[in-house]
């Protein structure tokens, strides 16, 4: 079962670049507020119809949990904003791996920290080997890139 989630999020690792790429190339037409305002709308109206459709009935809604757990909802709109907007000046690949640094180094400090209500798994030596490999990659590949995106 771990690993069908594993391949499930690759999978999804790989839609968040294709929604990158073709987020940047909307924003630069309709600008970038309008595109990520189409993508959580067509967003919403498709988990809608999943929730309709698909999801179990709960004990608990929406009303019931704690406050600071609907923070998370706020957490994509940045997200899609500064994609939008990166993709357009370093392109989809220099911007999709500064976003899994930027989730990778987050959620190592959530995981060792036990932050949000996870349980602690504590830093290691492989993890920050990960880490630094991460940031050696990403190095590399805005380097491969430069000459078309110099940075600012």
């Amino acid at each position: 079962m771990n690993i069908i989630m594993i391949v499930l999020a690759l999978i999804g690792g790989a839609t968040l670049s294709m929604q990158a790429a073709i987020g940047g190339k909307l924003g630069s037409n309709v600008g970038v507020f309008r595109c990520a305002f189409l993508t959580f709308s067509v967003g919403a109206l498709v988990t809608a119809l999943l929730i309709f459709f698909f999801e179990p009935r709960q004990a608990v809604t929406l009303l019931d949990v704690p406050k600071w757990q609907l923070l998370g909802a706020l957490c994509g709109v940045p997200y899609i904003v500064i994609m939008v907007l990166a993709v357009q000046r370093i392109g989809a690949a220099v911007a999709t791996v500064a976003v899994i640094f930027g989730q990778l180094t987050m959620s190592m400090l959530i995981d060792n920290f036990g932050w949000l209500g996870n349980e602690a798994i504590h830093f290691s030596a492989t993890r920050l080997g990960a880490v630094v490999c991460l940031g050696i990659a990403l190095y590399f590949i805005y380097a491969s890139s430069k000459a078309s995106y110099p940075l600012e």
